[in-house]
């Protein structure tokens, strides 16, 4: 896809709007995942990947080559979630170790499925918590693979910052998991 991708990128720049659709159809469903992990919600995350898009579209002119396009797309991506997160002025929190990523399970049952789903879900609750810098940064590492460079490069942080704010936000996520994991394990109190 990289020479495709090359030659989309120049279309593109020339107006092209075939290419630039190509280009979406490429990136539709890593620009949706970032955004669904980054706000938690279906229809916002569509909402944002249109709007990430659009940007893209708007700046495509601007863009450098020797650049990663999907780092630079994906940077989009979690600039607006940012953006949108800080709007809504959620409760900032920051987390710990993650320790359970999204690994699939080779024979899942009904049980399997629906543990691996309660887990997923707990684990967007605790994205959701971070500060959205953090999220991002936690999202393009974790499920995006990004270098600790491109992500400073794309959240404009020094190494050191990342790696502080990275090892805060999982600190605090194990904290948090493991405090609701211990909590499902109590029992209930019976009172007669």
């Amino acid at each position: 896809m990289q020479s495709n991708e090359s030659g989309w990128i120049v279309q593109a720049q020339e107006g092209d709007a075939n290419a630039f659709t190509s280009l979406v159809e490429a990136y539709q469903k890593p620009v949706y995942n970032l955004c669904y992990r980054m706000l938690g919600n279906a229809e916002d995350a569509e909402d944002a990947a249109q709007e990430t898009f659009l940007r893209a579209y708007q700046s495509l002119k601007r863009f450098d080559p020797n650049r990663s396009f999907s780092t630079w797309l994906l940077s989009i991506a979690a600039h607006y979630c940012i953006d949108r997160i800080r709007r809504q002025r959620y409760r900032i929190i920051s987390f710990e170790e993650l320790p359970y990523l999204d690994v699939a399970d080779d024979s899942p049952g009904v049980e399997t499925r629906l543990s691996h789903k309660q887990e997923q879900e707990q684990i967007q609750t605790l994205l959701n918590n971070l500060n959205p810098v953090d999220r991002a940064a936690m999202v393009l590492y974790y499920w995006y693979d990004l270098s600790y460079e491109e992500i400073c490069q794309e959240l404009g942080l020094s190494i050191s910052q990342l790696k502080s704010r990275m090892h805060r936000a999982r600190l605090a996520m194990a904290q948090k998991w493991n405090e609701k994991k211990t909590s499902n394990l109590m029992p209930e109190r019976i009172t007669t």
